[in-house]
């Protein structure tokens, strides 16, 4: 009786710390997906203003506030912020999977003994690894292109207002 119920208790614990290590990676990737849109979002200001002429006057969003200025003063910082992005991005991403690593050790750390595991946890984990990243990067793609579109189309009715 004690020892089922050091045993359920055992089992409450590592459902606890399975579910910190996925909610971790489902923020992460989150974290990711929002960076990715928005340096995308970077990229393509940055491709519709650079053709055009430095004086031409253009508006930025500066801490929720609209500021008017030139192409020529926005690109430097939309650039910088670019930039910036990217770094944050890599970071985020080497995180992440900083995190997966340390989920997937934990797995063939706290898996059951078994015999007829024991030779293959590293191929299962792997598996799994493989098999998450995969459906995981697929629907960040999938979300991501959906954003581009609906970017695109707001790009493309902006520059048809303006005769651009």
């Amino acid at each position: 009786m004690a020892e089922s119920l050091a045993n359920q208790k055992k089992q409450q614990e590592l459902q606890l710390q399975y579910t910190t290590y996925k909610n971790q990676l489902q923020q992460l990737a989150q974290k990711i997906g929002d960076i990715e849109q928005e340096a995308e979002e970077h990229k393509l200001v940055l491709e519709t203003l650079e053709p055009l002429p430095g004086d031409r006057k253009c508006f930025r969003m500066i801490n929720g506030v609209l500021v008017e200025g030139t192409v020529r003063e926005a690109v430097p910082a939309l650039r910088t912020n670019s930039e910036g992005l990217k770094k944050v991005l890599d970071d985020l991403l080497k995180t992440y999977q900083k995190r997966q690593d340390e989920m997937d050790k934990w797995k063939v750390g706290s898996a059951p003994q078994s015999p007829l595991l024991k030779g293959r946890r590293a191929d299962l984990v792997h598996h799994r690894k493989r098999t998450i990243s995969e459906s995981s990067s697929r629907d960040i793609n999938l979300d991501r292109d959906e954003g581009m579109n609906a970017l695109l189309s707001v790009a493309s009715t902006m520059r048809n207002r303006t005769g651009t």
